[in-house]
């Protein structure tokens, strides 16, 4: 027979479950993310939700989580897993590829968010360390619910994705030694701040020359014994003991058990079994980062929150200000323009998931007053659910403001030309426009925002001109008045129609041809006067299908004349649609 305790526990793991199964989607289909949806479900189904009205209805006793203390030890199994996975994601050739942005904007974001941040919180009061530890975490942003949105968006390949992704992977960098400075407060005075943080650097500085060594040596042929001896199960075998074990090293050499984890993701990151392993994950990963996410809704005591509700929302302003300035200025210094910069900057202003870690790791260390740890988690919970208005604020806001920009020089003179094809975006699509056309002996002028391109084209004996399109002055410069055509192959979707728009309107009769991303973007531009617009993933569609009719035993005379015959009517029934819906 079931003891009392069993009981509880029981009824508290099916309400967990409904959760899981019931409430989060439901919020899910509200456009609200998993991380957000979790969140809320535990502040609902805690003790300061359903349960404080448990004694008027009883019967709410049965659909909230009872003794949330029971929930720990797997919300800390949920923590090994969000560093692990973490770490797996890490990987120095993605690190390389945004060098400029990880290490330049990113850098720029974090230390002077944090800096800014954590003088705040010592004018009011707080001891160094604790308001050192509390400005980590909330110079931090949600990789999770950042990336969700760009990909959902399909942006995350665009200049704002990339410049996301740059300062978010530096931000994760950062975790693994927060944490072990976290750790290391816990038996250390508030005089002794200094070596803190240089014993800090040290052991950060150690624990990647542990990785280095293990990870060269050892780990992948581990791996590879266990794929020879028993296939996937033994996989996964021995990943959750690299998990587990990295874990307790950590644990007993005095750092977090959570860091451990995060070096274990790093190791297993380097080996060719990184794909694997998250896939064999991807069914315990979303239940346990769940029932992290859900004792982070059960910590929240909203009593607390609402006696301090001025502290908290003039957190939370004070929060999203700082770190919006910061976020654009560093942004438009290393990696973007200004509409890039803007947008960005909406997607990192609020605070993300690892600052649920850290303030949870100050509080176990001793470090955070309890108080404290619970307004600055209500700050962190609350700029989390605003993150999809933030970053439709701040995308209105950079189209509002692209303006055209003082300092860009205008291109060389080309006005006197006439009946030429201004292209602009000289990027692979771009170059390619221009070979063909130039075959059939048409004059071109192209335009792009990036020195180096422009440079390598002149060098070919090309016409193209540093300058921005969406300025009236450049594209009187470019000849637009006496042009016969003009064909925009920009990346930036937010410059694409910006350049769109101001053609049209110097030239309302023109023929204005324009490359989208997407069916979305493709009404953007038709509503800002493109005459005839290109979905990029209708070209990729004709491509594969090129590509399985040749695998299939199709000649090449053939396939030609099906795919134009598709070509001709997939561009047919996309440009009428989408004019339909525009009109």
């Amino acid at each position: 027979m079931a003891h009392a305790g069993q009981e509880l526990l029981i009824k508290d793991a099916l309400v967990f479950l409904l959760a899981a199964g019931l409430v989060v989607p439901i919020l899910r289909a509200l456009k609200l993310p998993a991380v957000v949806g979790f969140i809320l479900a535990g502040l609902a189904l805690g003790p300061s939700g359903f349960s404080a009205f448990s004694d008027q209805v009883p019967i709410l006793e049965y659909v909230t989580i009872s003794d949330p203390a029971a929930a720990a030890p797997f919300a800390e199994l949920g923590v090994l897993f969000l560093l692990f996975l973490l770490g797996l994601e890490l990987s120095f050739q993605k690190l390389w590829a945004l060098k400029r942005t990880v290490f330049g904007a990113g850098m720029v974001q974090a230390i002077l968010s944090a800096c800014l941040i954590g003088y705040g919180l010592t004018l009011l009061g707080l001891p160094a360390t604790e308001a050192a530890i509390i400005a980590l975490a909330l110079a931090l942003s949600s990789t999770a619910i950042v990336m969700q949105i760009l990909v959902e968006q399909k942006r995350a390949a665009s200049p704002v994705g990339r410049s996301a992704l740059g300062v978010l992977l530096f931000q994760d960098i950062l975790v693994a030694p927060i944490l072990i400075f976290v750790g290391f407060t816990a038996s250390r005075g508030e005089t002794d701040l200094a070596t803190v943080l240089a014993q800090a650097t040290l052991n950060g500085l150690a624990a990647l020359a542990v990785i280095f060594l293990i990870g060269r040596y050892l780990l992948r042929h581990l791996f590879r014994l266990a794929i020879n001896a028993g296939g996937r199960d033994f996989l996964m075998a021995i990943t959750l003991l690299t998990v587990v074990g990295a874990s307790i090293i950590t644990y007993n050499a005095g750092l977090s058990l959570a860091l451990g984890a995060f070096l274990a993701g790093l190791l297993l990151g380097e080996t060719e079994f990184k794909h694997q392993t998250e896939i064999d994950l991807e069914p315990f990963k979303g239940l346990l980062l769940g029932l992290f996410f859900l004792t982070v809704g059960l910590a929240i005591d909203l009593t607390v929150v609402i006696d301090n509700w001025q502290i908290v929302l003039g957190g939370l302003a004070a929060l999203l200000l700082i770190k919006a300035i910061i976020a654009f200025a560093a942004i438009r210094i290393f990696s973007g323009n200004r509409a890039v910069s803007i947008e960005t900057a909406s997607l990192l202003a609020p605070a993300g998931e690892f600052a649920f870690v850290i303030l949870g790791a100050g509080v176990a260390a001793g470090s955070i007053v309890s108080g404290n740890a619970t307004i600055a988690t209500a700050v962190v919970a609350l700029s989390m659910l605003i993150i999809a208005g933030s970053w439709r604020f701040g995308r209105w806001l950079a189209r509002a403001l692209s303006v055209p920009e003082a300092d860009a020089p205008p291109p060389v003179d080309a006005s006197a030309s006439e009946g030429h094809v201004i292209v602009a975006g000289f990027g692979r699509v771009g170059r390619a426009v221009a070979h063909i056309l130039e075959k059939e002996q048409a004059e071109i002028v192209g335009l792009d925002t990036n020195p180096s391109t422009v440079a390598k084209q002149r060098v070919t004996g090309r016409q193209v001109y540093f300058g921005d399109g969406s300025r009236e002055d450049v594209l009187q410069k470019a000849g637009l008045a006496h042009a016969s055509m003009v064909v925009v192959t920009l990346d930036d979707e937010i410059s694409a129609e910006l350049m769109v728009k101001a053609a049209r309107q110097r030239r309302p009769d023109m023929p204005i041809l324009a490359r989208a991303r997407d069916a979305d973007h493709a009404q953007l531009l038709y509503k800002a006067g493109a005459s005839f617009v290109i979905p990029d993933a209708i070209e990729a569609g004709l491509q594969m299908s090129a590509r399985a009719l040749e695998e299939m035993g199709y000649d090449n005379e053939s396939v030609r004349t099906l795919i134009a015959s598709e070509r001709e009517t997939e561009y047919l029934m996309a440009n009428e649609n989408i004019k339909t819906s525009v009109d």
